[in-house]
């Protein structure tokens, strides 16, 4: 078979319109803005956004729709995956590049992995764990994954797959499941871009309003920001807002019973999930961001909140290290709660003048951020291959 240079296809569990997913769609989503231009993407998708029972209103299912120029969309129904349909689309599509956003899931990772590989696919295979690897990721169903990852390297599948790290650590997460021969190149997750500007917002000392935006599930390690809330001095009014997909309702409910058992200064809601168009606006009414995630591998809600100038109290378990030293945050082993809670401390104690200055350094970090970035080069050079396309 006769593979199209320069054509992806892309699998991913969930895509846009969807939102509820937070980081991985946004991480597609940014790929396929960025390398347009220059390839063809055709991506496979579910119908329906994380958590839903419904499929996508108004949006035809199961076949090619277009997505914007040298994009196609397919958005597929719960039975429309199989073998036999896997096939017929890498035959239809004949793809030189392969990229799956996803390192557990089975409709969109591992069936057509298996396709392929029976199938003898010639070209390259590109696969981002986002985050899954990380020990904080693991121990979350770890019996189930733990399985996989045998499974997996049983089969040898890791020796036909490049593996894109988001950084540094992830890389050596990957190569620790998997070897040290395995091919794994580093290539950091595309941010998101906010408007170039700094705001300010009114701040008085002893009043803080947090914000937390990723899913509700254990691995964010909302029980954690609870506990420490309820050491805080009962002279500050506290503020803490979260947003997202209550994944867990039982793990929700733990949280609930935590929120219970707070002081009358400090008032805790779930807003539930926020759409990223939203995101922004969101931001601009609170302080601070917060997260002591087990483990994230980028970390997309981090990244947005410091381009809108908040300061983000953070686990050490993030590529975002260094943070207080550039007053941009705090990023606080989970092994010292003391030190998270000394942070709400200082955060709450801020007066206007303070505050304005964390507020503005956190924008600049970000700014800098993404002015050190090539990032186009080097997703050119992901999708790059010195292999030999056989017919």
């Amino acid at each position: 078979m006769s593979l199209v240079p320069n054509r992806i296809l892309l699998f991913t569990d969930w895509y846009e319109p969807g939102y509820k997913a937070g980081g991985p769609i946004q991480a597609c989503r940014n790929i396929v803005e960025l390398l347009k231009d220059r390839y063809e993407f055709f991506i496979l998708t579910s119908d329906r956004d994380l958590g839903e029972i419904a499929p996508y209103p108004d949006i035809e299912t199961d076949r090619w729709l277009p997505g914007g120029e040298g994009v196609h969309i397919c958005y597929a129904s719960r039975s429309f995956l199989s073998i036999k349909k896997l096939r017929h689309i890498f035959k239809e599509v004949q793809p030189q590049f392969v990229y799956f956003n996803s390192m557990f899931s089975f409709r969109y990772t591992l069936l057509p992995l298996w396709v392929m590989m029976r199938g003898r696919f010639s070209g390259k295979i590109i696969l981002a764990p986002r985050g899954m690897l990380h020990k904080g990721a693991v121990q979350q169903k770890s019996l189930k994954k733990n399985l996989f990852l045998k499974a997996f390297k049983i089969t040898g599948w890791q020796k036909r797959i490049e593996f894109q790290a988001t950084d540094p650590q992830e890389q050596k997460d990957i190569l620790f499941f998997f070897g040290h021969k395995t091919k794994t190149v580093v290539v950091s997750d595309i941010p998101n871009v906010y408007p170039n500007e700094w705001k300010s917002l009114q701040k008085k000392k002893g009043e803080l309003r947090c914000v937390f935006i990723s899913r509700i599930t254990p691995k964010k390690n909302i029980d954690y920001l609870l506990e420490r809330l309820g050491e805080l001095d009962k002279q500050h009014q506290i503020v803490l807002d979260l947003y997202g997909l209550e994944e867990d309702p039982a793990y929700a409910g733990r949280c609930r019973k935590l929120i219970d058992s707070l002081g009358k200064q400090i008032q805790v809601s779930f807003r539930g999930p926020l759409p990223y168009r939203m995101v922004y606006d969101t931001l601009s009414g609170y302080h601070i961001f917060i997260l002591p995630t087990l483990g994230e591998n980028f970390g997309y809600a981090i990244m947005e909140a410091l381009s809108a100038g908040k300061p983000a109290l953070i686990s050490d378990q993030t590529p975002w290290r260094g943070l207080e030293a550039k007053h941009a945050g705090w990023d606080i082993p989970l092994e010292r709660p003391d030190q998270f809670t000394r942070a709400l401390e200082q955060a709450a104690n801020f007066d206007q003048e303070d505050y304005n200055q964390w507020s503005l350094d956190a924008w600049k970090y970000a700014r800098d951020y993404g002015d050190r970035l090539n990032l186009s080069h080097e997703y050119f050079k992901l999708f790059q291959t010195d292999a030999h396309i056989r017919d």
